[in-house]
């Protein structure tokens, strides 16, 4: 992520899926997301299922068409260490609608 005075610009495809969803709840380990567009589309599971599990990082991802949720677990110190994934969290953590 970029900043332009106080502006955030999105800079990889990390930053564009973590804006595109809603973040329903954050708990260090825990995120719970919703998509609309997740809804009914198993292709975009499988996409979503597929890039967050390659993270070696992220212990689980559960997803669920009918309500558009998605569920990652992960050990929060080794999830840490990467930079990427940290400044993912770190975003989260300040836009959780419940923590």
């Amino acid at each position: 992520m970029s900043f332009i005075g106080n502006f955030q610009i999105p800079t990889n495809t990390l930053d564009l899926f973590i804006r595109s969803v809603d973040i329903s709840s954050y708990l260090p380990g825990r995120v719970r997301l919703y998509s609309n567009n997740l809804i009914g589309n198993t292709e975009l599971e499988a996409q979503i299922q597929s890039q967050l599990g390659a993270f070696a990082e992220i212990d689980s991802v559960q997803t669920n068409v009918t309500s558009g949720s998605i569920l990652i677990l992960y050990t929060p110190e080794r999830l840490r260490q990467n930079a990427d994934l940290r400044k993912v969290e770190e975003y989260i953590m300040t836009h959780a609608r419940r923590k």
